[in-house]
């Protein structure tokens, strides 16, 4: 599903990525670990055609996002990618559900009637419908990222990418969100999720590590008999 191939990034002579070689099957949880600086969210804004990608490729179902114009790429994201952050950006003038339905009003792939039907549907999964016309301010923490989570499915994308989506949630709450990806990663949703936990990070599937802008190592869930003691093991050593 993605291929990213010889990927590298500077800012200035500052060399942040090097040379970075992975692939991400469809259904795959991929999980990212490494010290702060590492390069792990530039990684993500390259891959996701949030930033430019100067040196290498980056494919998204065998196309290049380098060879697309900013209007071609900011199509794609809306249409085939959910974004979900650590600090998510919602307008505060506006009730949860209408924030969550901003991105497929304007994809216009449905009447506005069944995209609000849509909305309403995610909100119910993440156990919140009854917050739909609720003033962001007036939500916790935690019901903001599940809410953040129905906007990045609501053009129902072929892939989320996720950055420290816990960080700024206590750990119940943390437990809860990783729960719902979880559960969406069993329903055939591809995740690339950034974290600096190692209990995060063991929800995943595949867990990559970084260390100054490369991929040193990866532990997949499928071939240890104890993912998180590894996680924890590799994190230890990276001083995470």
């Amino acid at each position: 599903m993605l291929s990213i191939q010889h990927l590298s990034k500077f800012f200035g002579k500052n060399q942040v990525l090097t040379d970075i070689n992975v692939t991400v099957h469809k259904g795959d949880f991929v999980t990212i670990m490494g010290p702060s600086g590492c390069g792990k969210t530039t990684f993500l804004y390259q891959i996701s055609g949030l930033d430019r990608i100067e040196h290498g490729d980056v494919s998204l179902n065998n196309q290049s996002l380098s060879q697309l114009s900013d209007n071609q790429l900011s199509q794609l994201r809306l249409e085939n990618m959910g974004f979900v952050f650590q600090k998510n950006q919602f307008l505060s003038n506006l009730s949860l559900i209408d924030n969550i339905v901003l991105p497929a009003l304007q994809l216009k792939k449905e009447a506005k009637k069944e995209i609000y039907q849509h909305a309403y549907d995610l909100l119910e999964t993440m156990a919140i419908a009854d917050l739909a016309d609720m003033d962001i301010r007036q939500v916790s923490g935690g019901q903001l990222q599940r809410a953040s989570i129905c906007r990045a499915l609501i053009n129902q994308p072929d892939i989320i990418f996720a950055d420290e989506p816990t960080g700024a949630l206590n750990s119940q709450m943390s437990l809860e969100v990783m729960s719902i990806f979880q559960k969406l990663n069993q329903e055939g949703r591809t995740i690339i999720l950034i974290t600096h936990d190692s209990h995060v990070a063991s929800y995943g599937k595949r867990c990559l590590f970084m260390k100054d802008g490369q991929i040193i190592s990866e532990i997949i869930k499928e071939e240890t008999e104890d993912f998180l003691l590894n996680i924890e093991h590799e994190a230890k050593k990276l001083g995470i």
